[in-house]
């Protein structure tokens, strides 16, 4: 049977989550080498990009159990939220 436009969605969505958080997880064995108040300022914007990624989690979570008259809305919600981190992510290792 071939998978529908929602499994297709769930499946790329989970895997560029879990690849975000990959890199995240690098990102932070990086920021635990820095020295002094680079050390504070990068422990800092770590947390709130975890906390982001987090979110993402919870709202990947919630899409793969929307009904389907809430699915459209919630799609958009997770793009939305996987850019966000996105952005951070890159932002911050710019940072670095």
């Amino acid at each position: 049977m071939p998978k529908s436009k929602r499994d297709i969605y769930v499946e790329k969505m989970k895997n560029e989550l879990d690849d975000l958080n990959g890199k995240i997880d690098t990102l932070e064995a990086k920021v635990s080498e820095a020295k002094g108040d680079a050390h504070e300022k990068y422990t800092a914007e770590m947390a709130k990009l975890r906390k982001q990624s987090h979110l993402a989690k919870k709202k990947f979570e919630e899409l793969k159990s929307a009904s389907e008259d809430k699915w459209d809305a919630m799609v958009a919600e997770m793009d939305k939220l996987r850019d966000a981190v996105t952005h951070s992510f890159h932002y911050f290792k710019s940072q670095l």
